[in-house]
């Protein structure tokens, strides 16, 4: 009898514990100003080597962030997925290197984000031009949402740049110093004028510092001057673009090696996991 009421009270104990860590552990993430929240991440990674090596960086990075930051971090090939209730799990959406295609798939999404849903976007997710295998035939997307129109140009071959913050008072940037160096990349060049939409937020862009960017050879792809948004958001919308996602790849000697990481930059990953808490809702002190 005696070693069945120990038995009791140990068990009593035990469940005790386990609920006194439980409720400690949810008033620290209140009182650190963290709440879980989920994130889907969408990919195709078929084509080019640089726009792969930038998916597989990220399907590891993303996940180590989650663990620090407390959200999930799941990932997705079936662009069949960007549907209605599969959305539903997730109050954020990651396009790392393509768009969908499909009529449906981009009805969904369009409801998905005017219903309130979150959306992150990376490089060459927000390519179009026409003619091409991606042309500019979702308007909704590329000049409303995005506002940037098709791709004009870019710079090559892939190189760090020094980017100025364009919004300090914004919660995904106002952590950050003036300028920073990103890490290296392909920039892009738009058919539209971002800083003219009312709608747009830019939020970093390229320094005059940067000058010249890129190396060429073809004179196109060194920028000498100019204007170049790099990270933008939309007012109407839970959204960041960030024109970061292409790595070095070693095409000369024709090894697809990668020779370069878009997470080597401490600065630009404070910026794009302050965006993602951002869109997921959490409040950073």
């Amino acid at each position: 009898m005696k070693k069945q009421v120990n038995t009791g009270l140990l068990r009593s104990f035990i469940v005790s514990l386990v609920c006194l860590l439980f409720c400690c552990n949810i008033f620290a993430q209140k009182k650190n100003g963290n709440k879980r929240f989920n994130v889907i991440a969408f990919f195709t990674a078929k084509e080019d080597q640089a726009h792969i090596s930038f998916v597989h960086e990220a399907n590891q990075w993303f996940p180590a962030m989650g663990r620090k930051y407390h959200y999930t971090y799941d990932t997705t090939s079936n662009w069949d997925n960007l549907n209605t209730s599969f959305l539903s799990r997730y109050q954020v959406v990651i396009f790392l290197d393509t768009r969908p295609e499909d009529a449906k798939q981009r009805a969904a999404f369009e409801k998905y984000m005017e219903d309130g849903g979150g959306w992150m976007g990376f490089h060459f997710s927000a390519f179009a031009l026409t003619p091409s295998d991606f042309p500019q035939n979702w308007d909704w997307y590329h000049n409303h949402f995005l506002g940037a129109g098709s791709y004009a140009s870019n710079t090559w071959r892939p190189t760090s740049a020094v980017l100025r913050v364009e919004n300090k008072s914004h919660p995904v940037t106002k952590k950050l110093p003036a300028t920073f160096t990103a890490a290296p990349n392909e920039w892009y060049r738009w058919e539209n004028d971002l800083g003219k939409n009312p709608d747009i937020t830019i939020l970093a862009s390229i320094d005059s510092s940067s000058f010249p960017l890129g190396t060429g050879p073809k004179p196109s792809e060194i920028w000498h001057s100019g204007y170049y948004p790099v990270v933008w958001t939309n007012k109407n919308y839970k959204m960041i673009y960030c024109n970061m996602g292409h790595n070095d790849i070693d095409y000369e000697n024709k090894t697809n090696k990668t020779l370069s990481s878009t997470f080597s930059s401490k600065e630009q990953n404070k910026l794009i996991i302050d965006g993602l808490l951002w869109l997921g809702g959490v409040k950073r002190k």
